[in-house]
């Protein structure tokens, strides 16, 4: 069941994300016809300011006391630091044995980390603190790539917008659909993305780090819709096409192909983001040929279709009235 929500906030604590968790478990819907969530703030002393990551200060009403009788123990963004309270980790600790659901945010994982309650299980955080997040918790499967990962009762999200993703997949969990669309609808945001859809990284441009075939990456760049062999790119680069793709590799970190496939996607992109052209004309201006090789190469770099793209992330969309 989903009826009592606890955040606990640490200094450091980032607001926005905090605020995901107020705005989805904090605020009366009832009469949306959202059933009653009771949601506290805690923290390690209640009435005691915390710092922010903003440079405002936040005063939680509860003390960790707070957290072992609610439902869902939320764990909010906050500073990426060697060590946690201990008083902390221990609540987390028992909230679990006794059954409750864990939620993060972002970096909030790092605290349920910390507590030894990630080890061996799926989880996810912000992209950007992978590396780091794998150093620590080396016993934890993380997936950088996903929106958020639902093990059960523990429930981990990437940063920001996925963690709204989360928070209102958790209430249709446990609440049901329709609950979770009222929220959503309330927020202005999509009522449901998968979890394994993939974080939006923006996907590296590969570039050249020497001068002998910069030329030809710029003439490529300017003609992603001609069908271009290496045989060809080779002829003007004044190459053989084995020296040719070597010098390619070597440069760009990547093959021909697969350096055209991610400029062709980076285009695509930007085309579905400005533009109202129909899948076909972006598909030949890319030089994919097809909607349908559009559409495969699209999913395999981005994580999703480019229609579904195009609804999140469409700003012609989003000038649209109505």
């Amino acid at each position: 069941m989903l009826r009592s929500v606890a955040a606990v906030v640490l200094d450091g604590a980032a607001p926005f994300e905090l605020g995901v968790l107020c705005e989805v478990f904090g605020l009366d819907r009832t009469a949306d016809g959202v059933p009653p969530i009771e949601f506290r703030v805690c923290g390690p002393r209640p009435g005691a300011p915390l710092t922010t990551s903003v440079g405002m200060s936040l005063v939680p009403e509860h003390g960790l006391d707070g957290l072992d009788d609610v439902d869902v123990v939320a764990v909010p963004a906050c500073r990426v630091r060697e060590e946690y309270p201990a008083e902390v980790l221990d609540r987390l600790r028992r909230a679990a044995d006794r059954g409750a659901t864990l939620l993060s945010v972002c970096s909030g994982a790092f605290v349920i980390g910390a507590a030894g309650l990630l080890d061996g299980r799926p989880c996810t955080t912000h992209w950007h603190m992978a590396a780091e997040f794998r150093r620590r918790f080396p016993a934890a499967r993380l997936d950088p790539d996903v929106l958020y990962v639902d093990d059960g009762n523990v429930v981990t999200s990437a940063g920001t917008a996925a963690g709204i993703d989360a928070c209102l997949h958790l209430v249709r969990r446990e609440i049901g659909a329709a609950a979770a669309t009222a929220i959503a609808r309330r927020m202005v945001v999509p009522p449901q993305r998968d979890g394994g859809q993939r974080q939006f990284i923006d996907l590296p441009v590969p570039e050249c780090s020497g001068d002998s075939l910069q030329p030809v990456l710029s003439w490529m760049s300017e003609t992603l819709d001609a069908d271009h062999t290496v045989a060809n790119l080779a002829d003007r680069a004044r190459m053989s096409q084995r020296t040719f793709a070597r010098r390619f590799v070597a440069e760009t970190g990547t093959t021909p192909n697969q350096w055209l496939v991610t400029q062709r996607v980076l285009l695509a992109r930007r085309l579905l983001e400005d533009t109202d052209l129909a899948m076909d004309e972006i598909a030949r201006r890319c030089g994919f040929s097809t909607a349908a090789l559009l559409r495969h190469h699209f999913r395999r770099a981005v994580g999703i279709t480019p229609s579904d793209y195009r609804r999140t992330f469409s700003r012609t969309a989003a000038l649209t009235p109505g």
